[in-house]
């Protein structure tokens, strides 16, 4: 049987209930004591706790016994009081801080799992600071008036040689005005030991003083009482302590600090001499001493039969009394209170038999007196006797139980010794294993108080964990309780330590709810320490919370999402578990004579191509069987089973994407992965031939096609998802040489940081292949292997120059580049084009013209009514000259003329059909498939007035208005058109006048008047009047006077044909009418945001209206300068652009001037769809493209109509993906009249167009000496908000 004395409980109560020696001491004395960093008790304190005393001790028996351990406790007189309950607070709030702050440490490593706990010993699963955190609680109820033990059993008075008149000073120390609350308000018995000592600080002189000293002192005080002790005999600060005694007893030490660097070994002897004889010859006599004294007393008045009857009769009738929390008052005389000093006093000296029957006897006492804190602390007393005595154990825990329960029933003020009733209770079940019942104690031990509640469920949590057998949901539920009182006191810490542990316990059950729960916490609470990477494998577990409301999983994704993008890193996962794959629904299809430029193009559905085909390609008559089909007949038996395909074209895999969620979700990068071997005999065997990985990088990014290495190519695909949507995505991979191609699987990005990835397993999936319009059965084994076989003539094509982003009325010259990578030429080229109001064909001799100097108008030159490019044929067919092949590993450049129609997202498909040359093969011709997806932006809003003027006939008043719906471009007015008959236009003022910069900056509007002339004669004759075919026009230039720039002439092509496409897109003839008018206005954009295509060219911009009837300025100023448009490879790395402001200092103050940048929230630019500005921001100070809805950029207003028009407002959406790396904050000076030039940079991570206006100016004007003593500063400042600088940012090729 284990001693209860070397128990965790005996050694906590051998620790906390010792004597108690009050100390008092002058200044002098302790200012010699911190030379050493120590006060003077906690010089002391190392030498006050004796494990080997042995001391005789005769209390109220005859039979003396030996004393073996002991210790004092040593308080300075001020400190013995009962502690505040705030401060005690305060205390134990910064001891669990720190036992959070030590144990931190380990959370970056695997939490253990359960088993692993239950295969340890005890010691190495609880937390080592719980014992520590007791012991503090504990001691928050020292020096109770109703408990003996913490009270004084002696007083030690101090005084230093170099006091004055010590004899004096220790009759003033023990001074009733200095002396604890407990002795003057008679709680104790105020004549106590004293014991009077002399130190004698050695750097102070030689000790014959304080000799002479110590020899009055025991002439006045006793020779028994007095001592002298000699400190800081060391003089040179240099003794060094390798196991230092002091450092337990000073927590605030610094590890640097030298503690008791001038007490050498014999200083070390004395004090330790001093403390054993005050121990041995003082206080242990004087208590034993005490003990027999109180025992006679006691014995005298209270034992024995009929003292025991006067008792009772003299306390009849006091259980009619009310109740009260402390009863009846009680003071240091009354036999009551000395009753409870004998058994005090016993239970310090190891004499818990006496001290027991003591307790007993005045248990009934305070019982009957409804004294309810003292019966209870008597009861605890008697529990824990009884517990050292080792007898009843039934006895001990009635006690502890009964004293517990009454302590509760007092409400708050019985709270905290109910709660240290408690934790003794609790130690005393765990050693007689009762570690089930020990758990409910801790759980009945929870306080109001959030923070000691926490402490104490996650202790009750181990005692669910170490019962036999486990109770391990109690363990977890107890864990997340313990660790949501712990985040509410703020120790998120604690919080993440509790809810690891619940993790391991909740892991493969089905209990979803709770496990979502500790996930979503242990993920943010990691996030706001720090630790990205740690709480992403938590919100990891969140994703596919399909049990969850929608609500809530809005939360998780975006809460995931949120911490994903702090990192900065991107996460590979193993079949991630957003988006749900259904690898059932897997699908392959090959390309057969349709063959496609992007995975734009094949993504468009069939009939679109078919009905732009419709009119090009022959009859089906003459292909009615695949040629695929016809040539796997002439390959050998063994491949006939097998999938064929081409090298250098691309297999196309339709994998089904579930969203598991209630809410919409983005997938970002989807690919396959594929393994490619050279090796054609693999096919039929397992061996170990080499094969190469192919996937895509995860640290690029891209939206169409990427070269992996030389073997193949693989396409990536973004798409969303709606919440429980179900989608089909098309992927691709295109093996350039010939062998055997195996798709592995597939992957993606989820919200461009997560990367997931799935494999696929053959007998999982549905045998679902097509080559072109042929199924065929494979085996399981050969279901995703494909024999590559060498390459066969294809065209590949591109439009250089066309623009992904741009402006209603962007007029360009683009070139048509296809090339023939195949040793075949190939002949008959047709084109023909979904929307030729957007792009038309050219002519051969237009490939190498000057853009826009071409299309000026010629001098001398008669116009016609003819339109240029005559092989414009049939049906909107474009036929190339006979003579134009595409010969073998050559390309053939064809001009293309672009111009923006209308606003929107425009997608333009364009089909090439061709025939090939010198190829057994049975097809005889090809398609090339080409799909262009554009943001056409609205520019310029342009309408036209048309009215009779009242003063001449034949004349008419134009009236036009421009207004320049951008949010930053400056557009540049050229020149007005009339198209019709014989019109004359003239301006009725010089557009100088109205226009001075002939620019049209943003939001700006421009209204111009001109004279509009018909030219015919008044004739009634069919020859005044001229031929419909000719029609002619009259330009107006509206640069300033004296410009020499051309005309461009809007009778021929390009101008030309889009008018007419304007036209007939409207229903219109070509030829006009009499009384119609058509105007083109052409503007130019110098230096936009939106690159032109060619360096130092302008984008011009032609606005086409048909069929009109004839019914304070600052101090500072500043200006960003830099690049409007970039090109980057974003696959690579993030692209980072270099800008300057220039700031200028106009006033004759010198100016301080501070530049703040703040980073908006970032996402890419993919489409124009309208969304709604970022919450809490004003619209000037959100950045990102301007989204504008799909209006018509041309306006054609009557007289009628005038009064209602109307300018509608644009608002910015912050999509921006990008970052100042600069400095976030310059601060510069500028002198008067001067100019700063300071460097900016940007970090941009995705293409998209920026507005870098997230910046603020601070400046303020600084007066000079002179003014301010004249009296006449005039102090000014401000804050401006950055102007809108918008920076095109785009995914080089």
């Amino acid at each position: 049987m284990v001693d209860p004395a070397n128990t965790p409980l005996g050694k906590m109560l051998l620790e906390e209930i010792t004597p108690v020696v009050m100390v008092l001491c002058t200044p002098l004395v302790e200012e010699s004591c911190l030379k050493n960093g120590l006060s003077f008790i906690q010089m002391l304190s190392p030498f006050c706790n004796f494990t080997n005393i042995d001391v005789p001790v005769r209390t109220a028996s005859d039979q003396p016994y030996r004393l073996q351990k002991f210790k004092l406790r040593l308080f300075y007189a001020s400190d013995i009081r009962q502690p505040n309950l705030e401060v005690a607070k305060e205390r134990l709030k910064q001891v669990i801080t720190q036992a959070g702050e030590k144990d931190f440490s380990e959370m970056w490593s695997d939490p253990p799992q359960v088993n692993d706990l239950l295969s340890r010993p005890e010691s190495e699963i609880l937390p080592s600071w719980f014992q520590f955190f007791n012991e503090e609680l504990v001691r928050t109820l020292s020096f109770s008036d109703h408990e003996a033990f913490d009270h004084p059993v002696a007083c030690l008075l101090v005084v230093s040689s170099r006091d004055e008149e010590p004899i004096n000073r220790f009759v003033d120390l023990f001074n009733t005005n200095k002396l604890p609350s407990l002795l003057n308000d008679g709680a104790m018995d105020p004549k106590i030991l004293k014991h009077y000592l002399l130190v004698h600080d050695n750097q102070d002189g030689a000790s014959e003083k304080a000799t002479k000293l110590l020899t009055e002192m025991k002439s006045t005080f006793g020779p028994n009482d007095c001592q002298l002790l000699c400190i800081n005999s060391s003089q040179d600060r240099q003794i060094h302590h390798q196991e230092n005694p002091w450092a337990p007893f000073k927590s605030d030490a610094l590890p640097t600090e030298n503690l008791g660097c001038f007490l050498n070994f014999d200083d070390f002897n004395e004090i330790k001499d001093l403390m054993q004889e005050l121990s041995s010859k003082h206080i242990i006599p004087y208590m034993e001493q005490k003990i027999r004294v109180l025992n006679q007393q006691v014995s005298a008045t209270r034992k024995g039969f009929r003292n025991q009857i006067k008792n009772l009769w003299w306390r009849k009738g006091k259980e009619d009394a009310s109740d009260s929390p402390n009863g009846p008052v009680y003071t240091f005389s009354s036999v009551e209170s000395q009753i409870r000093i004998l058994g005090d006093y016993a239970f310090m000296l190891r004499d818990y038999e006496l001290a027991l029957s003591n307790y007993r006897l005045i248990s009934t006492d305070y019982k009957l007196d409804k004294a309810w804190k003292r019966y209870a602390g008597v009861q605890e007393m008697m529990g824990l006797t009884y517990f050292l005595l080792d007898q009843s154990r039934k006895e001990a825990e009635y006690c502890m139980e009964n004293a517990f329960n009454t302590y509760l029933k007092l409400g708050s003020a019985g709270q905290q010794n109910a709660t240290r009733c408690g934790l003794w209770w609790v130690e005393m079940l765990k050693i007689r294993d009762q570690i089930k019942e020990a758990a409910t104690v801790y759980f009945r031990i929870c306080s109001e108080d959030p923070l000691h509640s926490a402490v104490m469920l996650e202790q009750a949590s181990f005692c669910y964990l170490l019962s036999k057998p486990p109770m391990l949901h109690k363990y977890g539920f107890h864990l997340v309780l313990s660790g949501d009182h712990y985040k509410k006191c703020d120790q998120i810490k604690h919080a993440i330590r509790t809810y690891r542990s619940a993790v391991s316990v909740y892991k493969g059950t089905t209990w979803s709810l709770i496990k979502d729960h500790v996930h979503f916490h242990i993920g943010q609470w990691y996030a706001f320490l720090g630790m990205y990477d740690v709480a992403v494998t938590h919100m990891l577990e969140l994703l596919a919370c399909s049990h969850q409301s929608k609500t809530t999983q809005e939360l998780f994704l975006r809460d995931f999402l949120q911490i994903v993008q702090k990192t900065g890193k991107t996460f590979e996962v193993l079949k991630l578990q957003l988006p749900a794959i259904n690898i059932s629904s897997l699908k392959v299809i090959f390309e057969d004579h349709r063959t496609y430029a992007s995975a734009a193009a094949a993504s468009v559905k069939e009939s679109v191509w078919h009905s732009l085909e419709e009119d090009m390609i022959p009859s089906l008559s003459t292909a009615k069987s695949n040629w695929l089909e016809l040539q796997s007949k002439l390959m050998p038996k063994k491949y006939k089973e097998s999938n064929i395909c081409v090298a250098g074209e691309a297999i196309k895999v339709d994998v089904e994407f579930k969203n598991p969620l209630q809410i919409s979700i983005s997938i970002l990068s989807v690919s396959l992965i594929c393994e490619l071997s050279a090796n054609l005999e693999e096919m039929n065997s397992d061996g170990n031939g080499s094969n190469i990985e192919l996937q895509n990088d995860e640290n690029k990014t891209s939206t169409s096609t990427r070269d992996i290495d030389s073997s193949s190519i693989l396409s990536e695909v973004d798409l969303s998802l709606e919440g429980g949507e179900t989608t089909l995505v098309q992927l691709t991979v295109t093996p350039r040489v010939e062998g055997i191609l195996k798709i592995v699987g597939v992957k993606w990005k989820l919200s461009s940081s997560v990367v997931g990835f799935h494999n696929f397993e053959s007998n999982s999936l549905n045998k679902n292949v097509a080559k072109g319009r042929r199924k065929a059965k494979y085996s399981p084994d050969n279901y995703l292997k494909f024999i590559v076989i060498k390459s066969l003539p294809k065209l590949e094509g591109i439009i250089h120059s066309l623009p992904e982003k741009t402006y209603v009325g962007d007029l360009r010259h683009l070139v048509l580049e296809l090339s023939n990578r195949s040793k075949f030429p190939v002949k008959n080229l047709k084109m023909k084009i979904s929307n030729p109001r957007f792009l038309n064909a050219g002519n051969q001799r237009e490939l190498n013209v000057e853009f826009p100097a071409c299309l000026g108008k010629k001098t001398n030159v008669v116009q016609s009514g003819g339109h240029s490019n005559i092989n414009k044929v049939l049906q909107n067919v474009f036929l190339f000259p006979e003579n134009i092949s595409v010969q073998e590993e050559t390309s053939l450049s064809w001009p293309l003329w672009f111009r923006a129609a209308v606003p929107g997202n425009i997608s333009l498909y364009v089909t090439i059909y061709y025939e090939m040359e010198d190829v057994s093969s049975i097809m005889k011709y090809r398609t090339l498939r080409m799909h262009y997806n554009l943001q056409v932006l609205p520019s310029l809003d342009v309408s036209f007035e048309l009215s009779p003027c009242p003063s001449r006939l034949q004349e008419f008043l134009l009236r036009m208005d421009v207004v320049n719906k951008t949010s930053s471009e400056c557009f540049q007015v050229h020149q007005l058109s009339s198209v019709g008959k014989q019109w004359e236009i003239s301006l009725l003022q010089p557009v100088d006048s109205i226009l001075p910069s002939q620019s049209l900056f943003a939001g700006q509007a421009l209204s111009c008047f001109f004279k509009l002339k018909d030219r015919r004669k008044s004739s009634t004759s069919e020859d005044s009047i001229p031929s419909p075919s000719l029609l002619l026009q009259s330009d107006v230039r509206l640069g300033p006077q004296g410009n020499s720039e051309a005309l461009f002439d809007v009778y021929s092509s390009p101008l030309a044909d889009f008018h007419n496409s304007e036209r007939l897109h409207q229903g219109m003839p070509l030829q006009g009418n009499e009384y119609k008018v058509d105007f083109v206005f052409i503007s130019q954009l110098l230096k936009g945001n939106i690159d032109s295509g060619a360096p130092n060219t302008p984008l011009l911009i032609s606005h086409h209206a048909c069929h009109c009837s004839l019914s304070s300025m600052s101090s500072i100023s500043w200006l960003v300068d830099g690049p409007q448009t970039v090109q980057h490879n974003f696959s690579g790395s993030l692209c980072e652009v270099n800008l300057r402001m220039m700031i200028t200092n106009s006033s004759d103050a010198v100016a301080s001037v501070r530049i703040s940048t703040f980073d908006s929230p970032s996402s890419s630019i993919q489409s124009s769809d309208a969304s709604a500005p970022q919450p809490g921001l004003p619209p000037e100070n959100q950045a990102g493209w301007c989204d504008i809805p799909v209006v018509n950029d041309m306006k054609v207003i009557t007289s009628d109509a005038l009064a209602t028009r109307f300018t509608k407002s644009v608002s910015l959406e912050s999509v921006s993906q990008f970052i100042w790396s600069g400095s976030s904050s310059t601060k510069l000076r500028l002198q008067p009249r001067s100019t700063a030039e300071i460097p900016l940079q940007i970090s941009v991570f995705a293409p998209g167009i920026y507005d870098l206006s997230n910046y603020v100016l601070n400046w303020n004007l600084m007066p000079s000496s002179e003014e301010e003593k004249q009296g006449e500063a005039s102090k000014s400042s401000g804050v401006c908000q950055g102007y809108p600088y918008y920076l095109t940012v785009v995914q080089s090729t």
